[in-house]
């Protein structure tokens, strides 16, 4: 070879330009070039100085720099084992010709990244955002990695959050809860491929974030709502499903006033309460700590709790999700489901003993979704026929309705392949269905000096009517 007058920079360039020519080097360039286009892309975002996005963030602080210096680590790699093999092989050149565009294998190089830059542009423009946008949508979540989730996807759909993404709460802003989130996950992916999850998947969820950070960025602490009138109505098992109407005036908590009220009392200005759970769903609660505003603490034990197995329980600290613990992912029992359906129309009240046959029906057991989809609205439909003919001749279209406003309040509650049934999700709101509320406030859980917490109705809500046809207040009111 002819070689080039020594001590020039190209000249001492030219045996890299020599070794690059290797598979692993030039994997490395890929890597880089392609980091440094896709980071460019999200430039945007990152001069914003926050992202907010935590997918874009997961892009810019993570994978990108990761695929970046993966690559300048493989360059030089790729040069050492090719200088390493030749020169074992004794076929390492001397001199090395000069860089211009008559050299081979500079042509080579440059064309290699000329072209790999253009295609890393085109793949970025058109990969970037819509990855990012994509990972983020409901459909990802509930449908395209998490299939296993669709008892929580059913019920999300149904849910007064339907139109919040799932990120929003499961995730928040920033990347650091969504590595943390996505590296649990790892565990799951695994357990969905080899079919070792639990059925059904256990709740509460463990480790999610704090209500703080995601609750709290929409329902504003400072701002809690007034007193709320709430109508509960009833339909009864007789012939002409009798309805009834509960009304409840709920002392919510207001602005300027968050010691009285619900939310004033649980999480007012200075107010902590510390909870120990003696089962994993936190149904059972033996030991409460509760320090006011002022700063006093009491702590209350359950009558049957015995203070050196509560001492050992791990604790809580209270958060909106203790009492809001079903906020988007609602699973009904069948007696309210049916009621809310009649109250609604979807199933018409004039149908004789439309509610005790829906929860008759929604009860029974059914080995598949598929099988219920089949025997429902016929059940449904076959009690009308034989025993209400007359009915049914004349009213064949509303039970047909009928039966599948039964089927949709089936399969939005019940999925027999993840042993989701009736209750299998405690809904800690209240405590009709489940003990809720009264896990705390049973009257059994007394301090040291003979104080109980309060069981005390009013503390909560003034029961304006119970149970009643016609409520007296809601005349008053001019509501229905």
């Amino acid at each position: 070879m002819i070689s080039a007058p020594p001590g020039r920079f190209r000249d001492r360039l030219a045996p890299l330009v020599y070794l690059s020519n290797n598979w692993l080097s030039r994997i490395g360039v890929v890597l880089v070039n392609a980091a440094v286009i896709f980071w460019i892309f999200l430039l945007p975002s990152n001069l914003s100085g926050e992202v907010a996005n935590p997918y874009f963030g997961i892009l810019a602080f993570l994978l990108l720099p990761g695929a970046f210096f993966a690559g300048l680590a493989l360059i030089p790699a790729g040069l050492f084992l090719r200088l390493r093999r030749e020169r074992r092989q004794g076929v390492y050149p001397a001199n090395f010709p000069p860089l211009d565009l008559k050299h081979a294998e500079l042509r080579k190089l440059l064309s290699f990244v000329g072209l790999a830059t253009i295609a890393n542009g085109v793949i970025a423009t058109q990969v970037s955002y819509r990855a990012v946008t994509y990972m983020e949508t409901v459909s990802f979540c509930g449908q395209t990695c998490h299939t296993v989730m669709q008892p929580e996807f059913a019920a999300y759909q149904n849910s007064p959050h339907a139109r919040v993404e799932c990120v929003k709460c499961h995730i928040g802003p920033g990347a650091s809860w969504f590595v943390r989130s996505k590296l649990s996950g790892v565990g799951q992916v695994f357990a969905v491929m080899f079919n070792t999850y639990d059925r059904p998947i256990p709740t509460p969820v463990r480790n999610l974030r704090p209500a703080r950070e995601t609750c709290e960025t929409c329902h504003w602490p400072q701002k809690f709502g007034s007193d709320r009138l709430r109508i509960l109505t009833k339909f009864a098992d007789d012939e002409a499903n009798t309805a009834t109407r509960t009304v409840l005036l709920m002392h919510i908590g207001g602005p300027g006033n968050h010691e009285a009220g619900i939310h004033g009392i649980h999480l007012g200005q200075g107010v902590t309460i510390e909870y120990a759970p003696a089962d994993a769903s936190r149904q059972t609660i033996p030991w409460v700590s509760y320090t006011d505003g002022a700063g006093r603490k009491t702590v209350y034990e359950a009558a049957e709790a015995k203070p050196e197995t509560a001492r050992r329980l791990p604790r809580r600290v209270m958060d909106c999700v203790d009492c809001h613990n079903r906020p988007t992912h609602t699973f009904e029992m069948p007696e309210a489901a049916a009621d809310r359906a009649l109250a609604a129309g979807d199933i018409p009240a004039a149908l004789p003993f439309a509610r005790k046959q829906s929860v008759e029906i929604l009860k029974k057991p059914y080995a598949s979704r598929a099988e219920a989809a089949r025997l429902i609205p016929g059940t449904l439909e076959q009690y009308y026929q034989d025993k209400h003919p007359e009915v049914y001749a004349q009213r064949r279209a509303e039970i047909a309705r009928a039966a599948q406003a039964v089927l949709a309040i089936y399969d939005r509650n019940v999925f027999p392949a993840m042993k989701v049934t009736w209750g299998s999700y405690p809904n800690n709101l209240g405590h009709t269905d489940f003990p809720g509320c009264f896990r705390c406030h049973d009257d059994q859980h007394s301090s040291a000096d003979g104080k109980k917490i309060t069981q005390d109705c009013g503390a909560c809500h003034n029961l304006l009517a119970m149970d009643e046809a016609s409520p007296k207040i809601l005349n008053d009111l001019s509501l229905r």
